[in-house]
């Protein structure tokens, strides 16, 4: 689930980030939305590949870091010097990262993985959509074919809390199915979705992890 080539820096303090909120996956991960490429042009894009199978080389995403002199850059700079560890770029590494885990995390129905990447009460919410999902006998299918851009739409330092806002723009295929294979929910159809996702963290805090604290469709 991640990308291939070596982690970034920012990628080992994500290790612990993140948090989906459960009406966002609900409302991707269940019903079609977005650009739905059909079935026929699914052959150009690159499959994920098997558990355990090496992963090809990917597509590196399109990634966007705001103009240092504008007014999000600037936010950037000031969380810089208050964090002598962050870098935008390396934080836009660590967020695809963040991205691949917690929404194919939420598919397999991972709490192990999940209890490590999201907030006590979003992992509360998360983990009784699985249970839900679970107790109906359903299968969750998804696959994040490609990550197109990942870009920081927005940036804040209010006291000792940062806060950095992501736009992901991803092309993906969910679908739910009933305890006997038939579809309940989403399409096998590859589906270009946009998400924005904030994160927050402490700068003075020794835990490097950052949490998504909202996020939300455009």
């Amino acid at each position: 689930m991640m990308q291939g080539g070596g982690f970034p820096v920012d990628l080992i303090l994500f290790g612990m980030v993140a948090a989906f909120l459960v009406l966002r996956l609900r409302s991707v991960l269940g019903r079609r939305t977005g650009f739905e490429r059909p079935p026929g042009e699914r052959g150009s894009l690159p499959v994920p590949p098997l558990a355990g199978a090496a992963a090809p080389a990917a597509a590196t995403p399109t990634r966007g870091v705001p103009d240092p002199r504008g007014p999000v850059g600037q936010a950037l700079a000031r969380i810089r010097s208050a964090d002598s560890s962050f870098d935008p770029a390396g934080f836009l590494g660590g967020a695809e990262g963040a991205f691949r885990m917690i929404v194919e995390g939420f598919a397999s129905g991972n709490r192990v993985a999940l209890r490590n990447l999201l907030s006590d009460e979003t992992y509360a919410g998360f983990e009784a959509a699985i249970t839900d999902r679970e107790a109906k006998g359903e299968q969750q299918r998804t696959e994040i074919r490609e990550i197109r851009e990942a870009s920081i739409d927005g940036a804040d330092l209010r006291g000792t809390t940062a806060e950095v806002t992501v736009r992901f723009v991803s092309d993906q295929v969910n679908m739910t199915t009933d305890a006997t294979g038939k579809p309940v929910a989403g399409t096998d159809a590859v589906t270009e979705l946009t998400d924005i996702w904030t994160f927050q963290r402490d700068v003075r805090s020794s835990d490097p992890a950052w949490k998504l604290t909202s996020t939300r469709s455009a």
